[in-house]
Formats: C-alpha cells, structure tokens, sequence
C-alpha cells in the first residue's frame, strides 16, 4: 500500500486553501508525501478555466472566483465535504482518466453505504442520483502533479445551486445524501476517506491541520 497523509482542515476560507494547495503542487519533487485535505468551505462559487461566466446567474452576496482546476462553475459551501487529492500520479502510475474514474467509483462506493445508487452520466463528470448531480469534481494536474479534487453534497443548503447552471448545465438539478438518509457529516467523511483507501490502494495516516 502506498502511504498518503490526511490533513482535516475544517471549516475553510476557499481562497486561502485554493493558494496553498498550488504552492505545495508547484514546490513538491519526487520526495514529497503525497497527501489528501479534507474540509467545508465557507459559502463560494468558483469558476474552472473552462467556466463561461453567463453560467452564473444571480450570485447575490456569495463571493466568486476563478479557480485554475478544470470543468465550470460549482458551489462550496458548509455540509459538503470536499477533498483535495494532492498526489503524484506518475509516481502512482496512474493517468488523469483512472485519477477521475477512482475518484468517482469512490463517491459512489461511499453513497452506497447509505442505500443510495449513483451513477456516471456520459460526458458530464461527477456522480448522480436519479439525474440529480450529488458529487462534482474538478483537477489540475502539472508536471505529474495532481490538485484539487471532489465535493460531495452531504447535508447542506442547496438553494445557491438554483443560481448557477451547475457545471455549466442548465436545468441539472442537484441533490444530497441527507435527502435519501439521516447521516452525520463526519460519519460520511470517515466513509470517505474509508473508500479512498480500498479504491485508491492508501494506507492513510492523520495529520493535524497545521498546514494553516
């Protein structure tokens, strides 16, 4: 098994992780730890490189900005979980297509869990349950190097999503775990990181959040 380093940050400022999640992509060589953060960002909508911005349709008071990760314009917000997958995939002998898939199959392996079956949609990356969107992702990678990562819907407010055309689709709908069954967020962020080591083949090890 490989080992891979969690930090969990908790409740996050999505400018501040999107920087230090880049600066530790660009400075890392081959000896750097590969490593996964976990945390729920304060309210945002963040535009991919490919995001056009007329997807965002009426913002209001949520704060938007451009991201450099792939795919169109999402919303972070508390209830979510978002992980960040900071690894070496030449080191993992992985392409970015496996990278996307694993990430998905985990999503999927974790919603399961509370008797919820969700699917890929062809051309549309993410998980989804019955046509509703419940899992985004979106990557970068440089030089090998992989960041940013997934977000699945756990337990949050899900108006915001009626703002934006999520992931530049108009009229996708979006859902979460707790619309199918009871859960607690760090239950479902123990399933996650659970799934991430059985698809991924990690042995993961918990760090604090020192990072900030």
């Amino acid at each position: 098994m490989i080992d891979v380093f969690v930090r969990d940050l908790g409740s996050t400022y999505y400018p501040e992780i999107f920087c230090k999640m880049r600066d530790y992509s660009r400075a890392r060589d081959m000896t750097s730890n590969d490593e996964i953060w976990i945390t729920e960002h304060n309210s945002v909508f963040t535009l991919g490189q490919a995001a056009k911005k007329e997807h965002v349709l009426a913002p209001g008071l949520i704060p938007v900005y451009q991201s450099d990760r792939g795919g169109q314009v999402t919303y972070h917000g508390p209830g979510q979980i978002t992980v960040y997958f900071l690894v070496d995939i030449k080191r993992l002998s992985i392409s970015v297509r496996q990278l996307v898939d694993q990430i998905e199959s985990v999503m999927i392996r974790c919603v399961a869990k509370y008797g919820i079956t969700a699917r890929r949609l062809s051309g549309a990356p993410g998980v989804y349950v019955d046509n509703k969107k419940i899992g985004s992702l979106g990557l970068r990678v440089t030089r090998g190097k992989s960041y940013h990562g997934m977000s699945l819907n756990v337990d949050m407010e899900l108006e915001p999503f009626s703002r934006i055309n999520p992931c530049g689709l108009s009229g996708m709908k979006v859902t979460q775990v707790a619309s199918y069954r009871l859960c607690d967020i760090e239950d479902v962020k123990l399933d996650l990181l659970q799934e991430i080591s059985r698809v991924f083949g990690f042995r993961l090890h918990r760090l604090d959040n020192s990072l900030i």
